[in-house]
């Protein structure tokens, strides 16, 4: 039709296009539901504008995996986080273990060396108490693992039917000792983005146990800390930026960094490890393994002239054997991922729209 926006697009140069979309992009959020859906917990573009349109202009957070605070010459990082995971127990974990790795792996990313975490309970009425004991034994166990400490906590009970059996609130502190080294400030183009293992193994993992998927697989969640593997990242080389690809998985995690850097972000999907039961279930679903939550798993973005010594340090750690360099930062367009697919084309990589993999945190 003569006139209208669809001949008026066929007409606009690549560059063009890709200029009013970037223009799209810097527009402040605007929060036009009505309604708080599921979809605002599911950690994609949903959940983005809740915070940016909400949360943001009240309280002024920064962002990020956790807050830095200086404190009598010393940086502090500060976190805090609920699980919600159904079912409480799935294959390689359960929610106490995911509280307490989740809260450990936002402060490491972070640069500091977890320490202390805290841990709220809201049990519903009716919670047996012997399932209340496995969690709470196993974020034991955890902390353990981690070395950080539970010193404090709470316990809420609410009546039948107005919780999910148990849900979970931590913080966590830790203690960063080089405060300035990393920042999406940090980021330049010719990076290396790099990332610590298989995509998307907890979310098909919880899937699974829920009976959403049949399929006979011996899968686990990826649930683990990940302080070690990044103190020694860390020690390799010069690394600008480190994120845990929790939910919204990898893809949400590389449109947060393109945007807060004013970067784009070209990844090559031949190299994206993914399992072979992961691959398939999004094939079923009919969505990306690189929106596929993780539970253990950091993307890093690291100096080029050092990306092969982080590579290395990853890998020889028992939870970066499979790590993998998957693409590099570039300049234009800034606020976009690209990835380069195994037929020979290329396509933008949003970040996680809609909740196609609701409770799985």
């Amino acid at each position: 039709m003569p006139g209208s926006e669809s001949s008026r697009i066929g007409k606009w140069s690549e560059q063009e296009v890709l200029e009013r979309i970037e223009a799209i992009r810097r527009r402040a959020p605007r929060l036009r539901d009505e309604a708080i859906t599921t979809s605002h917990g599911a950690g994609g573009r949903a959940t983005h504008t809740l915070i940016e349109a909400l949360f943001r202009p009240a309280f002024g957070n920064p962002g990020g995996d956790a807050a830095l605070a200086a404190l009598d010459g010393r940086t502090l990082a500060v976190t805090t986080d609920s699980y919600v995971v159904s079912p409480l127990f799935f294959p390689g974990g359960d929610i106490g273990e995911l509280a307490v790795n989740g809260t450990v792996n936002d402060l490491a990313v972070a640069g500091a060396r977890p320490l202390y975490v805290t841990a709220g309970f809201i049990l519903e009425e009716g919670l047996p108490v012997e399932t209340l004991r496995r969690v709470v034994e196993s974020m034991a166990r955890a902390a353990n693992r981690a070395e950080v400490q539970l010193v404090a906590g709470d316990t809420k009970v609410v009546p039948r039917g107005k919780a999910d059996q148990l849900f979970v609130n931590t913080t966590g502190v830790g203690l960063v000792t080089d405060p300035g080294r990393l920042g999406a400030s940090r980021v330049r183009p010719g990076d290396a983005v790099l990332v610590s293992g298989t995509v998307g193994d907890h979310g098909t993992a919880i899937m699974i146990a829920r009976g959403d998927l049949e399929l006979e697989t011996d899968l686990v969640s990826d649930t683990a800390p990940l302080s070690e593997l990044c103190a020694a990242l860390l020690e390799a080389g010069e690394v600008h930026l480190m994120r845990d690809a929790t939910r919204g998985g990898v893809a949400t995690v590389l449109n947060e960094l393109a945007v807060e850097a004013q970067v784009a972000v070209a990844i090559r999907e031949e190299s994206i490890p993914v399992r072979d039961e992961v691959r398939g279930a999004a094939e079923i679903l009919g969505i990306d393994p690189m929106y596929m939550a993780n539970e253990g798993k950091l993307v890093a973005v690291v100096a080029a002239a050092d990306a092969g010594a982080a590579l290395e340090a990853m890998r020889s750690h028992p939870l970066g054997r499979e790590a993998a360099i998957i693409g590099e930062v570039r300049a234009e367009p800034p606020g976009m991922v690209f990835i380069h697919t195994a037929f020979g084309g290329s396509r933008v990589v949003d970040m996680l729209i809609g909740d196609p993999l609701p409770r799985i945190c």
